[in-house]
């Protein structure tokens, strides 16, 4: 997937949010205005970490199976940690091969970029994918990072049926939990503490580049 570096994230994901109203009917769209209802009310905005809280370290295997641990990158600069739902997401999709565009942009301000999933490592991304991404993308089995971030909720019935009839939603994930995180990102300073944090109860909208490339610049 080749992005338009003169195209912004958002203008791409509208692209996409513009052709999936094409696509469903009005019970699905209902479903899911519910769903994002939902993750508003469900109070994870307000548990997520926000800008001047610490970030936890952990410590993760990448798609080599290579431990990757946030304090030791943390020690080369700072991190852009992201979180993606999974491969079957088109949303995700974009927003990783948009990230990947801008790697250059990210590397020349210092830091490294770390994305996360709740998906089991043969789900998390195809092979292909993953030698097209040069930057870690980890499988977060269960949530448990996720959590201790506060970015995690549990989706509806209504949208799990969907997501589990469509897809298997528990195959990719290894659990019946019904639980996904947002699509957070997370600038985060050598020293661990958070300088940025886009947090957003809707999946479709994703942090903007320029955003982050702007909180890395204001790090110096």
């Amino acid at each position: 997937m080749i992005v338009n570096n003169n195209a912004s994230l958002e203008s791409l994901l509208n692209i996409k949010k513009a052709a999936s109203a094409e696509n469903f009917t009005e019970e699905k769209k209902q479903i899911y205005a519910d769903g994002i209802a939902d993750v508003k009310n469900s109070g994870v905005l307000d548990k997520a970490l926000k800008v001047g809280g610490k970030a936890p370290n952990f410590t993760l295997n990448n798609a080599l199976n290579k431990s990757v641990s946030l304090y030791n990158e943390l020690e080369n600069g700072p991190v852009i940690l992201t979180w993606y739902r999974g491969g079957w997401c088109p949303y995700c999709n974009i927003t990783l091969h948009y990230l990947q565009e801008k790697l250059p942009e990210f590397k020349k301000a210092g830091a490294s970029l770390i994305a996360l999933t709740p998906e089991v490592p043969d789900k998390s991304l195809s092979t292909l994918e993953k030698n097209n991404l040069e930057f870690s993308v980890l499988s977060d089995v269960d949530n448990k990072i996720g959590k201790e971030y506060g970015v995690v909720f549990e989706l509806t019935k209504d949208v799990a049926s969907i997501y589990e009839a469509g897809f298997g939603l528990s195959e990719y994930n290894g659990n019946n939990s019904n639980q996904l995180p947002l699509a957070a990102t997370y600038v985060i300073d050598k020293s661990g503490i958070i300088q940025y944090a886009f947090l957003d109860s809707d999946y479709r909208n994703r942090a903007e580049p320029t955003a982050i490339i702007n909180a890395l610049q204001n790090l110096k």
